[in-house]
Formats: C-alpha cells, structure tokens, sequence
C-alpha cells in the first residue's frame, strides 16, 4: 500500500509540473485533495492563492458538442472555448464541474457536485445543475456554527477518530447529548 500511495504521489507531481509547464497557473498555496481534470486545454485556467479543490474536479475549457455539425461547410470554422478562472480563497467540493468561460468570485464555496455554468459572485456557498448562490459566506458560516456540537479541542487533537465516532452528525442514527443542536432545518434525531 505504501508503494502506491508514494507512486500516486509521484506521478500528481510530474503531472502538475506538466501541466504548469503547459500554461495552467496553480500557485503553491493551492490545496489539491486529488488530481483535477484540467482538461486538454490547462493554459485556459488560472486558480488564485489559496484555494481548495476535493478530489475528481473537472475543468472543461471547450465545448465538444461542435464535433457534430464541424464537418458540415457552414461549421467548418466553429470552435467553442472559454477561459476559467478561480480567484483566491475558493473551495471546490468534490465532484464539481467548471465549464468554459466561468469566473468564480473570491471567498466562495462550490458545492460537491454541482455543475458550474456561469460565473459566481464573490462570498458565496453555490450549489446545484446549474449552481447557484444558495447563501453568503457569512450565513454558511454561521450555519456551521449552528451545527457544531461541543466537543474536547484537545482530546481531537490527541484522538480525531474516537471524538468523531461519539459526537451526534448529520444523518446519525446515535442519540445527541443534552444541549447539542441539530444542524438548521433538520430535526433532532433523538
């Protein structure tokens, strides 16, 4: 196992040192949970500092649907492009889609799976096919915070597992202790 998690690791950095050397601008600071899909075309990305992506991001620079008419003589000349562009501090949830000539805004939060088709303004959680801005950053926050139960800092520290496995979550069937909240919107699940 170990021989594959360092031949993974291996071959992300020869592909990103191929890709930046392709055109694709990715700072250092960036935080890679996998390998994205930067496409055949990586020169059309630019992602600011900071950012987050999950893994299995997909980022599509041209729209491939030409290639049915492109043989006809009027759409001989058709090609469809767009640049991407991730400004800083973003997050990109697994899954997540980009399609060509998106801007996405600083401080925002793409949701898992959502399929990005316009651009997204800054301090936004966007979600969806088509993703949209469903709340601030600061209602996302706030609601994280709703939605955080009490636990020991530094007994998470010392033992992340055993602390996640006894705290009540989303979707638990485990009874919450007294005086922790369910997440907003959601019943208590006791």
């Amino acid at each position: 196992m170990l021989i594959v998690s360092s031949v993974r690791k291996f071959y992300n950095r020869l592909r990103l040192w191929q890709l930046r050397r392709a055109g694709l601008t990715l700072p250092d600071d960036c935080k890679l949970g996998g390998l994205p899909n930067f496409g055949s075309e990586p020169y059309l990305i630019t992602i600011g500092h900071h950012v987050a992506m999950a893994a299995e991001v997909c980022f599509l620079t041209h729209d491939g649907g030409t290639h049915i008419f492109r043989d006809q003589e009027p759409y001989k000349k058709v090609i469809k492009f767009g640049r991407i562009t991730v400004l800083d501090n973003c997050v990109i949830g697994q899954r997540a889609i980009i399609l060509p000539g998106v801007t996405i805004g600083p401080n925002s939060v793409i949701a898992a799976g959502s399929v990005v088709s316009r651009n997204i303004p800054p301090d936004v959680l966007a979600c969806g096919n088509p993703a949209k801005p469903v709340m601030s950053i600061h209602q996302y926050a706030e609601w994280c915070l709703a939605g955080t139960p009490d636990y020991d800092e530094e007994e998470y520290r010392r033992d992340k597992r055993a602390v996640l496995l006894r705290l009540p979550m989303r979707g638990s069937r485990r009874p919450t202790t007294a005086g922790s909240k369910a997440f907003p919107g959601e019943s208590d699940p006791t």
